[in-house]
C-alpha cells in the first residue's frame, strides 16, 4: 500500500531504510540482506542507497514516497494499492511518481489500484476506471470513454464539476 502523505506513513522515529526494510525483517531475512535489499529496492524507486539512513523530515515530499513505494514493492506484491499516492505532491513530482510507477508496473508485472479523485491523473494513468458513489460502483469503463460519455448521473456530476 502506498499512502496520500508519504512523511505520515513513515514511523519518524526510523530511518526510511528501517521503514523499507521493516516487511523483509518481518519475513526473517538476515540484517545484511535486508540492508543490500533496501539499498536495491531504492535505486530501482530513483533514490541513492544512501537515503537508507534519512529519517522522513529530511527528505522532500517525493523523496519519501519515492521510499514508500521502495517499502511496498520490497516483498514483491501481484497488487500494489496507491491511495490518492500523489495528490500532497505537486504537478512535477506527481508526473515522476507516475512514471515510476507506470515503470515498475511494466517491470514487476504488477496490478495497481489507484484510488484518486483527480480525473486528468485517472485519464493519463489508468487502463479502466471504476467511479464509486457511496460505497458502490456506478460506472466503469475505459477512462477516456467514461470521461467523454458518461452514462451514469454522479459520474456526469462528477466530471461537470471539473469542467
Amino acid at each position: 500500500m502506498v499512502f496520500q502523505t508519504p512523511t505520515e506513513s513513515f514511523d519518524p522515529r526510523h530511518t526510511l531504510g528501517d521503514g523499507v526494510g521493516e516487511s523483509l525483517r518481518n519475513f526473517g531475512h538476515s540484517q545484511s540482506a535486508v540492508r543490500e535489499q533496501v539499498a536495491q529496492l531504492l535505486q530501482q524507486c530513483g533514490l541513492p542507497p544512501e537515503f537508507a539512513k534519512r529519517y522522513p523530515h529530511q527528505v522532500s515530499g517525493g523523496q519519501c514516497q519515492r521510499a514508500a513505494i521502495a517499502r511496498a514493492i520490497a516483498i514483491k506484491p501481484r497488487l500494489l494499492i496507491c491511495d490518492e499516492a500523489t495528490s500532497a505532491l505537486d504537478v512535477t513530482i506527481q508526473t515522476e511518481i507516475l512514471a515510476l510507477l507506470s515503470d515498475l508496473r511494466r517491470e514487476l508485472n504488477l496490478s495497481i489500484l489507484f484510488i484518486c479523485h483527480d480525473i486528468a491523473l485517472v485519464q493519463q494513468f489508468c487502463d479502466w476506471v471504476l467511479v464509486m458513489y457511496k460505497g458502490s460502483i456506478v460506472e466503469e469503463g475505459i477512462p477516456d470513454e467514461v470521461i467523454r460519455n458518461p452514462q451514469n448521473d454522479y459520474t456526469k456530476r462528477l466530471i461537470e464539476s471539473i469542467l
